[in-house]
């Protein structure tokens, strides 16, 4: 008999402690993504940086609001698969649609240089994932405004990408890698890219970011049922073995 009751304390307590520190965790996630958003909009209200006016580095740069000036190169654009459409803060039901981001490179108006422009979001063909979506690209030198990052976001592939690709039209790719596309149109280039943020532009693109805090309030949600497992583990326990003390009591 206390054999097995100290196996049933031992086994309680050690999901007690499974369901807190989970919960813990998940708590933790939604606070690194507040803290990361607040972290990002403290940047975006510093001043404009100017991508024309010298070479920056991505420490310099990273998550700050920046303009550019020049023009598009169209033909070397890059299409990301598998992305999900950006929501909106307040909006719901169109995450799960699964399309593309367009990366395109940009000249940069005096400047030997060529940043990589992600332009936005476009819905991929149902029947064939081949044909590209239909967007207007500006012609001519124009101006653009967006925030800096390291790279467009990643996700998972299998394999390494095609080294044998034709650079001089617009390709499909599963990730991007700014260090190989700089080596194979052997151009100079920044070290990171830039995600516009312009709107209202009917180009065919879909640029309504989801922030950086999308998903907190499901990290809340789970951590409330690990906290609510936990707990009733503990009750089930207490209850349990009071029943069962009082029973064996003389």
């Amino acid at each position: 008999m206390v054999a097995k009751r100290a196996v049933a304390t031992v086994s309680a307590l050690l999901v007690i402690a499974i369901g807190c520190g989970a919960g813990i965790w998940q708590l933790s996630r939604a606070q690194g993504k507040i803290a990361l958003a607040a972290n990002l909009l403290a940047r975006q209200q510093m001043p404009i940086l100017n991508a024309n006016t010298r070479s920056w580095t991505l420490e310099e740069v990273s998550e700050r609001r920046m303009i550019a000036r020049g023009s598009y190169i169209p033909e070397a654009a890059i299409w990301l698969d598998n992305r999900p459409q950006p929501v909106p803060s307040g909006g719901a039901g169109a995450a799960a649609k699964a399309g593309f981001y367009l990366m395109m490179p940009f000249r940069l108006e005096g400047r030997n240089e060529v940043l990589w422009v992600n332009r936005g979001w476009a819905p991929r063909n149902r029947e064939n994932r081949e044909i590209l979506p239909s967007t207007d690209t500006p012609t001519g030198i124009v101006n653009i405004e967006g925030i800096v990052f390291a790279h467009p976001g990643k996700v998972y592939a299998l394999g390494s990408e095609d080294l044998n690709v034709d650079v001089n039209k617009p390709r499909i790719a599963q990730n991007f890698d700014l260090e190989r596309e700089g080596k194979l149109h052997h151009w100079s280039q920044p070290p990171f890219i830039l995600r516009l943020e312009e709107t209202g532009i009917a180009d065919g693109l879909v640029r309504e970011w989801a922030p950086l805090t999308t998903g907190v309030d499901r990290h809340y949600a789970y951590a409330f049922q690990w906290f609510a497992m936990a707990l009733a583990i503990l009750i089930y326990y207490v209850v349990t073995h009071v029943r069962n003390a009082r029973k064996s009591a003389p």
